[in-house]
């Protein structure tokens, strides 16, 4: 009878732990080392997620593009001979059937679509595929690379300050994020050796800021040494690899080393927290994406005469009027986008489509009560 393989994140964990015993961890790149871009499916065009982003990683290829053995087949690639391929896993969280009426007729919508109905599981059905990298593969065109049209370190200055976290700087060598004063604190920039290293660390210190209970609502255990504090210093680490991929900027392999005993010792009694860590790492990845659309140096908007101008949307509208509010009151609303992200990127393109609209014209409506309320508050003092 054939031993029966791990589970996959028992073998994500054991692949973890190796690294870390040999000095190193998937999160960690030096500056000298070539660019790795998100790892994706080549026949969808869509971005793998959580766990299967370090998994991915973890097999050493350089070409960010990934196929099942069928897709490649589709799509005129062969695998070569001898390939081995690598593990993801999906979770899905609805049931989906087509909406029919009292007849028995498919119901449509205005543009003669089916109406799909979907059905939240009571336990998600996980499923397991195996997927070949376009470096195993004959017959794919040559990869094209985009180069970032933007200065990396700039655009970390941009997300620090669209975030509205507090920063301070003192002389010394403590990075840390203080959660009772919800303050981030830093050395003096002069004394990182680059730009690079100093913007690293504030990525990671920005990661744990997200767990404040009025944004992601993390918990949060100051202990140094103990398991709960390993967790959360695995989710900042992971975090600042999906956002410095989106970015474009490394992480010092030789910050937060000190965490290694710990992380082997939490992965090794619960190979499970690999993936509730990448889950939690995708939150603060999506959440500080959110302030990064935000930020500054938007493209200029046609006059007020223009025949271009054209009628705000639900989502620019919403996103306006929440700049008129209070920094607290504002990543209230933040953490719900969030939330929302969470809910849609399970949808099929269409019904995610229409409820993003269904929310940002709430929330919309919502903000404007807040501030409304905010101006009578004014007006009684």
């Amino acid at each position: 009878m054939a031993e029966k393989k791990p589970a996959f994140h028992e073998q994500l964990a054991e692949k973890i732990i190796d690294q870390l015993q040999a000095g190193t961890a998937p999160w960690q790149r030096p500056w000298d080392a070539p660019p790795i871009s998100q790892p994706y499916n080549e026949s969808t065009g869509k971005p793998y997620r959580g766990s299967n982003v370090l998994n991915l990683m973890l097999a050493g290829y350089t070409d960010p593009r990934w196929l099942t053995f069928n897709q490649a087949k589709e799509r005129g690639y062969r695998v070569n001979k001898g390939e081995k391929g690598s593990l993801i896993q999906t979770f899905r969280f609805h049931d989906e059937k087509q909406l029919r009426d009292g007849e028995g007729k498919p119901v449509r919508d205005d543009k003669g679509n089916p109406v799909i109905e979907q059905t939240k599981l009571n336990k998600p059905i996980i499923r397991t595929f195996v997927v070949f990298n376009a470096q195993q593969m004959t017959g794919l065109p040559p990869l094209e690379r985009t180069t970032h049209t933007w200065d990396a370190v700039e655009q970390v200055e941009k997300l620090l300050a669209a975030s509205g976290a507090q920063i301070e700087h003192q002389q010394g060598n403590r990075a840390y994020y203080s959660p009772g004063q919800d303050h981030i604190v830093l050395p003096l920039k002069d004394q990182f050796p680059d730009p690079e290293r100093y913007y690293s660390t504030a990525l990671h210190e920005l990661g744990h800021w997200t767990g404040h209970e009025s944004r992601l609502n993390r918990p949060f255990v100051n202990a140094f040494g103990s398991p709960e504090y390993a967790r959360e210093e695995l989710r900042a680490e992971i975090s600042s690899l999906l956002v410095g991929q989106r970015l474009g900027i490394s992480h010092d392999p030789g910050q937060h080393m000190a965490y290694v005993a710990d992380w082997v010792q939490v992965l090794k009694e619960d190979p499970m927290e690999i993936v509730r860590a990448c889950q939690d790492a995708e939150k603060i990845n999506n959440y500080l994406s959110l302030y990064l659309e935000r930020a500054p140096d938007k493209p200029e908007q046609a006059p007020a005469n223009s025949p271009e101008k054209q009628q705000p949307t639900a989502k620019e509208q919403y996103r306006e009027r929440l700049t008129q509010l209070p920094r607290d009151m504002q990543d209230v609303f933040m953490t719900q986008e969030a939330l929302m992200q969470d809910v849609v990127k399970h949808m099929n393109p269409d019904q995610g489509q229409q409820a993003y609209a269904r929310f940002f014209e709430t929330q919309a409506q919502v903000v404007e009560k807040v501030l409304q309320t905010n101006q009578e508050l004014e007006v009684e003092r």
